[in-house]
């Protein structure tokens, strides 16, 4: 009598995991990637410190932040397909701040080296090419911008160099990860580099200049 109730139970065992098994799972195609994506990143950007950048700012190499925190957005529109590459297009919304506190102090009580801000923002556009499908993929792209770069000792107010916009090229390359259906792991690695500014007051203007940006956040479709 046993051996027909074993059965019966390996029978219903069966039905209830055999959707879930992977031989079963790998008979069903991967999704395409889908039509539009999002990315919201949290970024560390590496700022540049150079000799013309602290002349055209007046202010000393010592006093230029580094590293600093950042974020970014993307909205990605995939057109189509042309054999195992998806082209798409977007844009990108980018924003890193890095800062120096004052260091040392002089006789007169004053610091030896000023606290700094710096500011980066830019809006960019993309051009992508992915390889993958709905369930992971990774790509590289690359556009056209504006940017603005902001470097402003404590106490001191952002000036026309400050305020001057440039034209920006970004490239790098990056993945996503879905872990759920419309929810995915983005990590992303991008280079902005910006144009030479305009000399003003006897002030060289900023040198051409390249940001690294590491990102990583979430991507939703």
């Amino acid at each position: 009598m046993r051996t027909p109730c074993l059965c019966v139970l390996a029978a219903a065992l069966t039905a209830l995991v055999g959707p879930w098994t992977p031989a079963a799972r790998a008979q069903e195609p991967p999704p395409p990637i889908p039509r539009v994506a999002i990315d919201l990143r949290g970024t560390l950007p590496r700022f540049t410190v150079e000799p013309q950048l602290a002349e055209s700012q007046n202010v000393l190499p010592e006093e230029l932040p580094l590293l600093g925190l950042g974020g970014d957005g993307n909205l990605n529109v995939y057109l189509f397909k042309w054999k195992a590459v998806t082209i798409g297009i977007g844009g990108q919304a980018t924003f890193a701040r890095g800062s120096v506190a004052p260091k040392g102090t002089t006789i007169s009580g004053q610091p030896t080296l000023r606290g700094v801000t710096e500011w980066f923002q830019a809006g960019t556009g993309q051009l992508s090419f992915n390889f993958g499908d709905g369930d992971g993929w990774s790509y590289i792209s690359g556009g056209l911008g504006i940017a603005q770069r902001s470097i402003v000792p404590d106490g001191e107010d952002v000036t026309a160099t400050d305020e001057e916009r440039l034209r920006s090229v970004n490239y790098g390359g990056g993945a996503r990860w879905f872990i759920k259906s419309h929810l995915a792991f983005t990590f992303d690695v991008r280079f902005h580099q910006i144009d030479p500014g305009t000399p003003r007051n006897g002030l060289p203007g900023t040198p051409r200049s390249t940001f690294m940006f590491i990102g990583a956040g979430v991507s939703i479709k």
